[in-house]
């Protein structure tokens, strides 16, 4: 088995859900037990200033070995798992040879993977996948992108004639409920540029993400006997329901792709007095995205124009913007990295992210940094699988772009 294999099947089976209800950081104290494991790995390693904060961030440099001066670059991947899926016991699943049939993952369950349903798997024929076990999480995202960093930084260590820059490591917690960015330090992190590893299908390089904005819609309603209630009632569910349907139907997550932006109501809860409802709202474009900020205004408006000032209450706001704007004046690093995928005979697939990054808010914090794939597939889900050719090729576009870097000084 190779370094990374083995590195992310130790990983994953290692529980660190976040959890969106908790105040604190980290989210859930089970991410520091993955942390003081890698705490422990880079420090044995032999890399420099190894320190895991109060907040669960960890930091670390391989100093550089060569005599000029290149960019200082920063590697970052995210500790934590989805809230969304039960993310213990995982108990990972080699399939061997793939030969393009249904995967039974659980056969008392009758839990299958399936290209009739996941067509992405005839791709990866004749290749080994990494699955679940039908009862969890894989935990490819992000711990593949871990265990891509501290292989490629482990064959650095332990091949010292390999030519590099000053390099900083960064794994931070709380990614999947949007916080991983909150408490990083970027002036102490002191990268020129970085790029997180958290990305999907092999090639997949990534400098475009959502703008993005959250949405609670609270309507207030008046409660009434029914036997009495005309002209008396006010129904906070029904007045939910016409302001949900006041939104395009075809601008609904599931009738979109590519850079088609989206309304994606992920919340309703409600009784007569009183209901919530709670969006979020997608856009790669920025002009289009007010646009959407206003729809949602203006809809708010209707409804209390027709029952009464106050009945809508809206609060909105942004949680964070597309990082194009950021990386279009570094576009080296873009350039850099696409060189590296096609000198491994790799297909480079440059595609907007349809959704956020911390790169996107690392970005907007001064610290440039695009997203490089990892190979996972079906995130989030007990139908998660990573092909294990996917993930030792993460590994490897990594040290080709320290390698490129190395080879050239850019501005």
């Amino acid at each position: 088995m190779s370094d990374v294999i083995d590195r992310f099947i130790r990983y994953v089976q290692i529980d660190t859900q976040s959890d969106p209800q908790s105040k604190n950081c980290p989210s859930s104290e089970k991410q520091l037990v993955l942390a003081k494991f890698l705490l422990e790995e880079l420090q044995s390693m032999g890399l420099a200033y190894v320190e895991l904060d109060e907040n669960g961030y960890i930091m670390a440099t391989l100093p550089s070995n060569i005599d000029h001066q290149i960019p200082t670059i920063g590697w970052i991947a995210h500790m934590d798992t989805s809230p969304d899926m039960n993310g213990a016991k995982v108990n990972p699943q080699f399939v061997e040879n793939y030969d393009g049939a249904d995967i039974i993952l659980n056969a008392s369950e009758n839990i299958v993977l399936s290209p009739r349903d996941f067509p992405d798997l005839l791709k990866y024929q004749g290749q080994t996948l990494i699955t679940t076990d039908g009862t969890s999480l894989l935990g490819a995202d992000d711990k593949a992108g871990v265990s891509a960093i501290m292989s490629a930084v482990k064959h650095l260590t332990d091949h010292p004639e390999i030519p590099h820059g000053t390099i900083r490591i960064g794994f931070t917690p709380d990614e999947e409920i949007g916080r991983g960015a909150d408490l990083f330090n970027v002036e102490k992190f002191n990268a020129d540029f970085a790029y997180t590893v958290d990305g999907g299908e092999l090639g997949e390089l990534e400098y475009e993400n959502f703008n993005a904005a959250v949405a609670r819609i609270t309507i207030k309603g008046r409660g009434v006997h029914p036997g009495s209630a005309k002209n008396k009632m006010i129904n906070a569910i029904n007045i939910a329901i016409e302001l949900a349907d006041l939104l395009p139907v075809q601008m609904r997550p599931e009738h979109t792709e590519n850079y088609e932006g989206f309304f994606h109501l992920t919340r309703f809860d409600g009784t007569i007095e009183l209901a919530v409802l709670v969006y979020i709202i997608r856009e790669h474009d920025h002009e289009k995205f007010k646009w959407q900020k206003n729809y949602i205004e203006k809809s708010v408006d209707l409804i209390n124009l027709k029952y009464g000032s106050g009945t809508g209450v809206l609060e909105m706001k942004d949680q964070y913007y597309n990082m194009k704007e950021k990386i279009l004046p570094v576009m080296h690093l873009i350039d850099t990295a696409k060189a590296a995928i096609e000198q491994l005979n790799i297909e480079p697939k440059i595609v907007p992210i349809r959704g956020g990054t911390d790169g996107s808010r690392l970005s907007y914090m001064g610290l440039p940094c695009p997203n490089l794939f990892t190979g996972g597939h079906n995130f989030h889900g007990r139908y998660e699988f990573i092909p294990v050719n996917s993930l030792e090729k993460s590994t490897q576009v990594i040290l080709k772009i320290i390698d490129l870097y190395s080879g050239h000084r850019h501005a």
